[in-house]
Order: C-alpha cells, then structure tokens, then sequence
C-alpha cells in the first residue's frame, strides 16, 4: 500500500515547504526540527493502523478504561540523514525498540552508483512492527538493501512501513516490484517525478544528511 500524505491538506505540508525552501535551510537546527516533526507526523497517522487493546488506568477518582496499542513497534533508520526523523518517531512511539542501519553511497569513476551496507544493529522484528525510516526514496536500493539486512537480522516483522519524506516516482515505483506490498506500506510526504544522473530527486530538497548535521568529506 502507498500512501502519499500530501494529496490531503495537513500541516505537515508546511513543515515540508520549509524543508524545501533553500533560504530556511540555512538553519541546521530548523531543518533538523523540521524532520523530527515530520516523522510526529508520520507516526500519528501510522498509530491509526495499529492492533490496539483494552486497559483499565486507576484515576485519582476512579477507574478508566482506554485503548492503547497492542503491538510492539520497532523503529530503524538509515544513519545519518535519518536520525532527525527516527527521534520525531520515537517521540511518537516513545516506549518502542529501535535499530539503526549504516550504509553508503558509493561512485565508481564511470559515474555508477551502489549502495554500500556497512552494519546493522536490531532486537528481534518477529512478529512486530517494523518502521524504517529514510528521509529520501530516491532510486530505492538504499532502503531496499536495509529492509533485508534488518529481517536477516531480526527475524520477519507481521508488517513493515517505510517512511520518507520525499520520494521520487522511480522509487514508489521500485517499492511496489521489490517489496512483499502485502506486508509492507510505504508512507511519504510528497513524490517528485525527475532524478539527477547521480540519482537526487528533483526538486528534492538536497541532501538531508548534510543540510541536518554539516557537509562531509
């Protein structure tokens, strides 16, 4: 399933406008912000499709029954351009179990492009939810490579989302053919239709991990 958050109008349409806009990004710290109140964003709505049970909370004057979740969440992000992002979605999520993925673009001198996969840190995915997150779906191998790694790692979640803040049509596109889509929703913000040679979408909004925590070399 795919779901492409701005086809309705919501607030985090500003915050993308924001993550967009040259001039506001030459703010590290509001361009961080901006992803981590993305990724609240994005967690609300994922909390929606959640297994939620019953539960009695002894009040001060009573007893209350409520509905919170039943399932156990895990989230995982692609260091280090997802770091803002995971912390909005853990501070959804606040009691969730966490995994992180270290991997890299890496060019050959023709100008060819692979993803390079260096760790992978987990808990056990069996059986619960699994939220990986990665602000860019550009051409999808990067994701790709980390949902595989994770469930070779951590066992088969009951269902996974991937979260991203921009993706490109090629991407959505590579999601839908290489990805169990009975088991798996893809969350976005926005979905540009043009790439670069070096595989950055357009109008995109640059480079996430630089823009967030400084250039490097």
């Amino acid at each position: 399933m795919i779901k492409v958050l701005n086809q309705e109008n919501t607030i985090l349409s500003r915050y993308v406008a924001q993550l967009r806009d040259e001039v506001t990004q030459r703010d590290p710290m509001r361009f961080r912000r901006n992803l981590e109140r993305t990724g609240e964003v994005m967690a609300y709505e994922i909390s929606k499709t959640l297994n939620y049970r019953a539960e009695t909370v002894v009040t001060p004057l009573g007893e209350a029954e409520v509905m919170v979740p039943a399932d156990e969440v895990v989230i995982a992000s692609i260091l280090r351009a997802g770091v803002p992002m995971h912390n909005g979605f853990l501070n959804v999520f606040d009691d969730a179990s966490n995994a992180f993925v270290s991997a890299f673009r890496k060019y050959s001198k023709d100008g060819t492009m692979k993803v390079v996969l260096e760790q992978v840190t987990t808990p056990s995915l069996e059986g619960k939810v699994l939220i990986v997150v990665d602000p860019m779906l550009a051409t999808g191998a990067s994701i790709e490579l980390a949902y595989y790694a994770l469930i070779e790692k951590g066992g088969v979640p009951a269902h996974t989302h991937l979260a991203s803040v921009i993706s490109s049509a090629d991407g959505v596109e590579y999601v839908r053919k290489h990805f169990p889509m009975e088991h798996v929703t893809l969350w976005t913000a926005a979905v540009d239709e043009e790439m670069t040679v070096k595989s950055y979408i357009v109008p995109g909004i640059g480079d996430p991990g630089d823009l967030a925590y400084g250039k490097k070399l």
